[in-house]
């Protein structure tokens, strides 16, 4: 099966490496993959082209005004796909853009599916979009009732939560670096952590509130600081709330799993609002290698984390239930060990790449009609 994969490019689309990671262990005795960017220059370009595999650079979308002339669009854009017999695309562009199953249809292509964000809803380019497609691959359930309550497209959904890597992401891990030390963490401190982009949605202000009732707590963010601005409020917010000489700031980490295992307890703050959580992969890292986790009950994170069983559930923006929540993982040694080591095997029954894969190659068969 020749499937193409669609996405706006490596540079700032961050499930970039979510689909990387599907195509890389796909059977490549049943699939033929290739990859499709509107701009080159991200830094995932060289890795897809490591895999021996076509990457293309070119518009899989048009503009969809003005209408008269949007078919004549879409045929001169399908030109370029059409020497390579696509049989299906898989789209992972984010946006409401319905030309693109427009496109890969006139290109030959007999099904167009597309993985759902649990971001950006309501108009009509987003029904279009899900009408013309013939499957839609969504992350949480959630998603369900929020975006597809309808029979139109129920039946075109498929659960399909992210996976990792559980060889890359384990237990009893070290780093090469002592990064803790480098930072002035003194010994007997405890640290916690969060990794997730510096953006608003992600919830830090509620983290540092929480950090800021609990002595001899240092907390460390890992992350793209997206919003500079963002990055700015949280320092002032720091230095207001005593606890500036406790923050630190790494930045985007290379060795995620060896920041994890310097980590005492791992928080996803996330907040309600604006955009939710679709399955949250820095959550199924941390739990990977045995870390007990604190996230909001916000979707996504509600469905990876069994309150009390497999780590711990907060409501959102409250910091006195997140304070809390920490303060008792601090207290309680067993507890954090018993918390990850059911997370760690949460992860290993339901969360592997292995079955994210998985899942996605009965998709391509289910909707092509193949056995």
């Amino acid at each position: 099966m020749n499937i193409l994969f669609t996405i706006p490019n490596f540079i700032t689309a961050g499930s970039g490496g979510a689909m990387h990671n599907i195509i890389k262990r796909l059977d490549r005795d049943r699939f033929c993959p290739a990859v499709c960017v509107s701009r080159l220059g991200g830094k995932l370009d060289d890795a897809v082209r490591a895999l021996g595999i076509p990457l293309i650079e070119a518009e899989f979308t048009v503009p969809a005004k003005p209408y008269p002339g949007l078919l004549n669009r879409a045929k001169q854009a399908a030109k370029i796909f059409k020497p390579y017999s696509f049989d299906l695309w898989h789209s992972f562009h984010y946006a409401g853009e319905y030309t693109e199953p427009i496109i890969a249809r006139l290109s030959g292509a007999r099904a167009w599916v597309y993985t759902k964000k649990n971001m950006s809803w309501g108009d009509r380019s987003w029904y279009l979009r899900s009408l013309f497609a013939k499957g839609i691959a969504i992350q949480n359930t959630n998603m369900i009732n929020d975006f597809f309550d309808h029979w139109l497209f129920r039946r075109k959904v498929r659960l399909i939560p992210r996976g990792v890597d559980t060889q890359k992401f384990k237990p009893g891990l070290s780093s090469e670096k002592d990064l803790l030390s480098k930072l002035g963490i003194p010994s007997g401190a405890y640290v916690v952590g969060c990794v997730a982009h510096l953006v608003p949605v992600k919830g830090h202000p509620t983290l540092l509130e929480a950090a800021a009732r609990i002595p001899r707590l240092h907390l460390v963010l890992a992350g793209k600081p997206l919003d500079e601005s963002y990055v700015k409020s949280l320092k002032e917010e720091a230095a207001s709330l005593g606890i500036a000489s406790q923050l630190h700031f790494l930045g985007s980490v290379g060795d995620v799993p060896g920041l994890l295992s310097q980590l005492d307890i791992v928080v996803l703050p996330t907040w309600d609002r604006w955009r939710r959580e679709g399955c949250p992969v820095a959550l199924l890292e941390a739990m990977a290698c045995g870390k007990a986790c604190i996230a909001t009950d916000v979707p996504g994170s509600r469905d990876i984390i069994e309150d009390g069983i497999s780590g711990m559930l907060v409501p959102p923006e409250d910091p006195d239930a997140l304070a809390s929540a920490i303060r008792k993982l601090m207290e309680n040694p067993d507890l954090r060990q018993r918390l990850g080591d059911a997370a760690r095997k949460r992860i290993e029954e339901h969360y592997t790449i292995e079955k994210e894969v998985s899942a996605h190659e009965k998709l391509y068969f289910e909707l092509m009609g193949y056995s």
